[in-house]
């Protein structure tokens, strides 16, 4: 009885939460996505592919952004290079311009994903209304309904949101049976995930590659190779961010900080073109498309711009996640070991290549695993990724988080 009694509330924060992830996307892709990247340049007789409209959008985001930062009551909310992605719940005050700045930055092409916004503007309005209603429940237990069911709606799949749980309840052991502990929020997963697909429809992140021809003993050290190699160059990039952050840091203002960020990201969006640009997801199925009419220094260029962007973007102050673009990240890079070593299954390289970065950037091994085996469905790479991750967490275990210093009051 107890457990059913934790049902109704997990349902409606999982209907909730869908619909504001659903309407985060619905204004930046497609009202404002198709004023800045269709209507715009139609009025205006340019191509939205010209390097010149793409620079002038990127910077123009930025300062959007950076105003919204500066400005806008609640100032858009922690900056993400400094919290951890399931961060505790900030003021419900925080939410108007935390989401305001998300949809800015994810039409005009910035790389990052809703990740981050969505699952702190649900936790933060499941605390704060749940505890009117019922005060009872604990604001820990809100927010982390509210997490599961954005889980749940951003990758359409409420077994994500319970494998990530399982690494973070065994942060904190208790005597209640697991299952007990994940009935409330898969629940809420569950619908979050439903009410999600019922509105858009459905959408896959897997996308269609040549079929994986069966397994070879030399699958086995290929797919450790790759996940290891990319998680090295993670762990460069985890090098790298807090060092950049702090060079942001060091112009003292949200507004030139964004700004500046968004000139870099206007420079290397005008470089790589749309397919760097953006959270990646649509750019993962176009790459697949186009991925077997590129060098290797193609693929290699895109896969090194991307990453560029998403550190910048994340350590600039931008308000945004980093598993999508990572996930591009690991596309591009899984093309890249294929183009250069043939005898390499395309399918297994993307999928390890996924594996090594996320694994790295998030720190969660389940979640990895999981986004490997949804781009590249195959039960045969399955079981390979079960095998290629345990080097790869061995050489990552000890690695710092991607999270930066303190930030620059706005």
């Amino acid at each position: 009885m107890r457990l059913l009694k934790q049902l109704v509330p997990a349902v409606v924060v999982g209907i909730a939460s869908a619909l504001v992830l659903w309407l985060v996307d619905y204004l930046a892709d497609p009202l404002l996505h198709d004023l800045l990247w269709s209507h715009l340049p139609s009025w205006l007789d340019i191509s939205s592919s010209s390097p010149w409209w793409i620079f002038a959008v990127l910077t123009a985001t930025g300062a959007a952004v950076g105003l919204v930062v500066w400005l806008v009551p609640g100032h858009a909310g922690p900056n993400p290079a400094t919290v951890d992605l399931m961060h505790p719940p900030g003021p419900i005050g925080e939410v108007p311009s935390l989401l305001l700045a998300a949809i800015l930055a994810l039409a005009g092409g910035v790389s990052l994903g809703p990740e981050f916004p969505v699952l702190g503007a649900n936790a933060a309005l499941a605390v704060a209304l749940g505890a009117r209603l019922t005060p009872r429940i604990p604001a820990a237990s809100w927010a982390g309904l509210a997490m599961a069911a954005t889980i749940g709606a951003l990758f359409g799949a409420p077994i994500a949101a319970a494998l990530m749980l399982t690494e973070a309840f065994a942060q904190n052991p208790s005597e209640e049976p697991l299952w007990d502990r994940l009935f409330a929020p898969l629940a809420a997963a569950a619908a979050g995930g439903l009410t999600y697909l019922a509105i858009t429809g459905g959408s896959t992140m897997s996308l269609s590659l040549p079929p994986y021809p069966g397994f070879r003993w030399g699958d086995i050290v290929a797919a450790c190779l790759i996940a290891v190699i990319s998680s090295l160059i993670a762990l460069a990039a985890i090098w790298v961010f807090p060092r950049l952050f702090a060079l942001f840091q060091t112009l003292r203002h949200p507004m030139l900080m964004l700004t500046a960020g968004g000139i870099v990201l206007g420079v290397l969006g005008a470089i790589g073109g749309e397919i760097t640009m953006f959270k990646g997801l649509d750019q993962m199925a176009e790459l697949t498309k186009e991925y077997p009419t590129l060098s290797s220094a193609s693929l290699a260029i895109i896969a090194g711009i991307k990453l560029i962007a998403m550190l910048v973007a994340a350590t600039a102050g931008f308000r945004g996640g980093r598993i999508f673009p990572t996930v591009f990240i690991g596309v591009a890079l899984g093309m890249l070991a294929n183009s250069l070593f043939s005898s390499v299954p395309v399918g297994m390289a993307v999928a390890c290549s996924i594996l090594g970065l996320v694994l790295v950037i998030t720190r969660s091994g389940w979640l990895a695993i999981f986004l490997a085996a949804v781009v590249v469905p195959n039960p045969s790479i399955l079981v390979i990724i079960c095998v290629a991750v345990l080097p790869a967490w061995l050489l990552t275990r000890g690695a710092r988080e991607m999270i930066a210093g303190d930030t620059v009051a706005a």
